[in-house]
């Protein structure tokens, strides 16, 4: 018996031999067959430029009975939910290491176009106006969002006071942490499939007290869009075993330089202290730190406000 994701396989391990057409149809599949599924022999031919004929003997080629048993094939593949082995096995089993390495770098740099494209300016206006104006900002990312959120959180803490970064293994001490969250306050919860229940819980919670809740996440059809009030959207697909956050990562680091801008006497005012406090317990080697002198994207702000006094 066929295994459900052998139809990926039988795509991969044909290529080489596939004339260009067929090759295009195969790349394409392989890239998006959770949406190819759905397409019929003519709508897979229209996106793709070609013929419905070639589409149909593609399906021969690759040894199924006409374009309708392969289409059956595509839909038992997609419904089993391929883990990730078998999606990276099928998609990358016939590249060489070059080829990993550029098609992995391309994808991230497509995610990144597509978010700019995508995310909202209105939605990220309010999320920096949301976190600077809260008492209190409560950070979550669990499992693979985790360094997402301890990134958010360190740099957040440099700019601001009442900066709290929930970590956690279940969803009783979540809320023991957040215990004291109020309508003053903001919830960032950061989540990417798979997503996480116990984000979305403390989400739900944060909303049910009426603190400000942020969402970054990937699709407005994600769940934790439910109880947030502001979503920043972010590409992030499956590459093979490892989500590609580049995208989530930028729009995080988008959010921090207009945070800075924001207030940049506070950053400052903070920055000199924490340098100071370096300085004072040998944190720090003085050869091996000017971080406030090398700081132009502060400087920049300061000066704009200057001229315009």
């Amino acid at each position: 018996m066929e295994k459900q994701y052998d139809v990926l396989k039988r795509i991969s391990e044909g290529y080489d031999r596939m004339s260009k057409s067929h090759k295009a149809i195969a790349s394409y599949i392989l890239e998006h067959y959770d949406q190819a599924v759905f397409m019929t022999a003519a709508k897979l031919g229209e996106t793709l430029g070609i013929s419905e004929s070639t589409v149909v003997r593609f399906a021969d080629r690759i040894g199924y009975d006409g374009y309708p048993e392969f289409q059956k094939k595509l839909e038992d593949c997609v419904k089993g939910k391929l883990s990730s082995v078998q999606k990276m096995d099928a998609k990358y089993g016939r590249s060489s290491q070059s080829e990993v390495l550029t098609s992995v770098m391309t994808a991230d740099i497509e995610k990144l176009q597509h978010t700019m494209e995508h995310l909202d300016p209105a939605a990220f206006e309010l999320a920096v106006n949301t976190i600077l104006e809260a008492e209190n900002v409560y950070i979550m990312g669990l499992r693979s969002n985790e360094p997402l959120a301890g990134f958010l959180h360190f740099y957040l803490n440099m700019i601001r006071g009442g900066v709290i970064l929930l970590k956690t293994t279940s969803v009783s001490e979540t809320f023991e942490q957040m215990i004291r969250i109020r309508e003053k306050d903001c919830f960032v919860g950061i989540s990417f499939p798979r997503y996480s229940m116990r984000t979305l819980k403390a989400m739900e919670f944060a909303n049910d007290r009426n603190a400000k809740v942020i969402a970054i996440t990937d699709s407005t059809h994600s769940p934790m869009s439910l109880y947030s009030s502001c979503n920043l959207l972010a590409r992030s697909d499956m590459v093979s075993i490892v989500d590609s956050l580049v995208a989530p990562l930028s729009v995080i680091n988008a959010l921090v330089v207009a945070l800075c801008l924001k207030c940049p006497q506070e950053v400052r005012k903070n920055l000199e202290m924490l340098e100071e406090t370096w300085n004072n317990y040998q944190v720090y080697l003085n050869d091996e730190i000017n971080f406030i002198d090398d700081e132009p994207m502060l400087h920049y702000s300061l000066w704009k406000e200057q001229d315009e006094k």
